[in-house]
Parts: C-alpha cells; sequence; structure tokens
C-alpha cells in the first residue's frame, strides 16, 4: 500500500464508506476471473486526484496506479451504474442521520454553463448567449438540503426548457417519489404544463423581485446554486475536459461523493490520513 500524502486520499472512514459499494471483484465471482492488480482503495484515491486537483490523466503521480487503470476503472463504474448508486447511498444515509426519511419529495433543478477546453469535440459543446459562454451545461437536481439526485451535461447551447424534459423524464424513472421541483423562471411557460401532464411533477418557480439589483439570495434556488459552488471546488470543474458528456457528469458525481463521504466521515475516527491495516 502506498502512503496516503494527498488532500485528496480517502482518510479510513471515508473508505470504510465507499468500499461496500463497490462491485464485487470478478475473481470472486462464480464465473470467475483474473485478480485486481492494484487495490480499489488506490483507484478510488486516484480518481479522486483527478477530480481535485484538474491533472490530465497521463499526469498522474507515479505513486498512483497506471493512468490507464484508473481510467478505465473509472469508465466501467460508470458504465454500469456504480457511481450513480454509491451517490443515492450516501444521500440517503445522509438523510436518514438529519433525522430526515431516505428518499427526497421536494427537489431544486438549475444549470451552470462553463467553458470546454479543445479536447471537446463540436458536437457536444454550444454556446450560451446569455452567459457568453462557448463549452457545456451543467445540469443539477438535488433534495432541499443540496445533496445531488442527477447531473445532465448537455452543450451550452441547449436552453434550460429544453434539456430539462429529458432531466425530468430521467428524474422521474429514478425517483417516483419526487413530486415537487422547484426552479427559476427560465422553467416556467409551457414545461409546468407538460411536466404535470406527462410525468405527474408539479414545477414550482422562484422569480427574481422587480427593481432589485446585486447578488440577492432566492428562496429555494440557494440551495442548488451552493450545490454548484461546492462542485466547483474540485478543480476538474471549473472548465469541462471530457471528451465524452457521460465521463464529465461521471466526475461531477464523484465530486459530490467526496463532499457527502467527507461530511459523514466528519469528527470520526479514522479522519486523519492513517495507513490501512492488513
Amino acid at each position: 500500500m502506498r502512503r496516503r500524502r494527498y488532500p485528496s486520499d480517502t482518510t479510513n472512514a471515508e473508505w470504510s464508506l465507499i468500499e461496500p459499494l463497490l462491485p464485487t471483484p470478478a475473481c470472486e465471482n462464480r464465473a470467475g476471473g483474473r485478480p485486481e492488480k492494484h487495490p480499489r482503495r488506490e483507484i478510488v484515491d486516484a480518481i479522486r486526484y483527478v477530480v481535485d486537483t484538474g491533472c490530465k490523466w497521463r499526469a498522474l503521480p507515479a505513486d498512483f496506479p497506471p493512468w490507464r487503470t484508473v481510467w478505465g476503472f473509472m469508465a466501467r463504474w460508470a458504465a454500469a451504474g456504480v457511481v450513480g448508486q454509491i451517490r443515492d447511498q450516501l444521500s440517503s444515509r445522509i438523510r436518514r442521520e438529519m433525522g430526515k426519511g431516505p428518499k427526497a419529495v421536494a427537489t431544486v433543478i438549475d444549470s451552470q454553463s462553463v467553458k470546454a477546453a479543445e479536447t471537446v469535440g463540436k458536437d457536444s459543446r454550444g454556446y450560451d448567449p446569455g452567459k457568453k459562454i462557448n463549452g457545456r451545461k451543467r445540469h443539477l437536481v438535488v433534495d432541499t438540503r443540496g445533496l445531488p439526485l442527477l447531473v445532465i451535461v448537455t452543450p451550452a447551447s441547449l436552453s434550460d426548457r429544453d434539456a430539462a424534459k429529458e432531466v425530468l423524464f430521467r428524474l422521474r424513472l429514478m425517483h417516483p417519489e419526487i413530486t415537487i421541483v422547484w426552479a427559476d423562471s427560465a422553467y416556467a411557460g409551457k414545461l409546468v404544463t407538460w411536466a404535470k401532464r406527462h410525468l405527474d411533477l408539479t414545477i414550482k418557480t422562484v422569480s427574481r423581485p422587480k427593481d432589485t439589483s446585486g447578488f440577492i439570495v432566492l428562496p429555494r434556488r440557494w440551495v442548488v446554486e451552493r450545490s454548484l459552488a461546492w462542485i466547483m471546488h474540485a478543480r476538474r470543474h471549473a472548465r469541462d475536459y471530457e471528451r465524452l458528456v457521460q465521463h464529465s457528469e461521471t466526475l461531477i458525481t464523484w465530486a459530490a461523493i467526496t463532499l457527502m463521504t467527507r461530511r459523514l466521515a466528519r469528527g470520526r475516527r479514522g479522519r486523519a490520513y492513517l495507513p490501512v491495516t492488513p
């Protein structure tokens, strides 16, 4: 085991939360498979390092497993839905510790446009005239405590109202218990009727007060805006570098997972960066 030296490394308490949620190694299944060469904790630490520092995959420090191995695990876990399951399990655990039900019934939605690097192809990027940004747009849905439920990445040229149909459709499939979605005025209009008729979702918009200027904390909306700010603390997300939108969504989810594991592990034994006992 390598020495844990980076701020993004998992603590013992954090790893105890993540390890049970990872899929069983192939070598332990009935079908069998080759044993994994590198410990999974090192794989997770490497993914978190990329998300936290924003470095290139090829620039992973030498004490991590080879970058192709780390990237491969990231892609396979994303395709199998493992990362989303980890996110949902952790958010349910936080809600229970807060005295709430494990499933949210009220959510908040918002979007964020970010510039895209040259590695992002023309087919998945666009120009947002409102923000004057050429890149991608992140559509984030959180519960009323700011815990992420769903993230979808689209070209920045796609309006919030048009993208919301896909976002809300996926949200309804993944979380049928949700009944209310809070949003800003960009989601008003025909979308409200469409969501009620086809998805049985109630969209409630929170508009900015008239004759106001500067920054104003708006009810409900500030929750998702704070969550977007939390995600931006990870330097990988200051700009979009991923060639595939699904990998961009996955790394955003990993940033949220890091926030949730740190929250759950806060104040517990193992918070310090201690070596793992065999």
